[in-house]
């Protein structure tokens, strides 16, 4: 094995190794740095506050030591933050060491697991773990089970990615283009005024163009369609 894989298996827990659940205080932890996950007090959120309140965390937040003290949540955002609405002042933690790059792959993988997420979310989402997976370049992982899968030079990360979500990694890549939108034409993406085709579109134009274009929106009452949106563009 070479040096850095040797680095990279040695971050990832035993399979069969029993991780230890401390209660750590809601204080000492925060949130993952430019955590893509909104934690909003809907009402999926009031009936997790609500569950907390009865039967507390059940299931142990993820999160690693920070150099200044404390504890970055890389899993349980949601959860620690319906904690501390439900009252309670610890919450089961799981503490693991791990790099940035193998801390952010685990915040966003633990994240697309949920049911409802924000084109915006999945954008950034995307973009952080692709980034975080050329860091690691050429490496081997170790799956679940133990077993490892080559991840090979030729195949483009964007592509690894997509087979990790279920997407083609073409359409990884136009998520992330979302992430060139300004937030005023983003927002209309996440609130469904604006389709998801149009928009990517609309991420080719610079940002003063893109104020145009919600002015002209504003002015006209209506949203580009795609074909709107492409000669735009052009």
């Amino acid at each position: 094995l070479s040096e850095e894989l040797q680095k990279k298996t040695a971050q990832t827990p035993d399979p069969g190794a029993i991780e230890t659940v401390r209660q750590i205080p809601i204080s000492e932890l925060v949130p993952f740095e430019d955590h893509p996950f909104r934690v909003v007090n809907d009402e999926a959120m009031l009936r997790t506050t609500e569950s907390i309140a009865l039967y507390g965390v059940l299931s142990p937040l993820i999160a690693r030591p920070r150099e200044e003290g404390g504890y970055e949540i890389i899993s349980g955002h949601r959860r620690a933050y319906a904690a501390e609405q439900a009252g309670l002042d610890t919450v089961p933690v799981i503490v693991r060491e791990m790099d940035d790059d193998a801390a952010t792959v685990l915040m966003v993988d633990s994240n697309l697991q949920r049911e409802s997420i924000l084109p915006s979310e999945r954008a950034f989402a995307y973009k952080m773990k692709l980034e975080a997976m050329k860091h690691q370049g050429e490496r081997t992982d170790l799956q679940a089970d133990g077993t490892s899968r080559q991840v090979v030079g030729k195949l483009e990360a964007s592509d690894i990615l997509g087979n990790d979500t279920g997407e083609s990694g073409r359409q990884v890549q136009r998520f992330i283009r979302l992430t060139n939108l300004i937030p005023g034409l983003l927002d209309m993406v996440d609130q469904k005024q604006i389709s998801f085709n149009p928009a990517v579109e609309l991420s080719y134009l610079k940002p003063e163009e893109q104020q145009h274009v919600i002015e002209a929106m504003d002015y006209t009452q209506a949203t580009p369609s795609l074909s709107q949106a492409q000669r735009l563009k052009k």
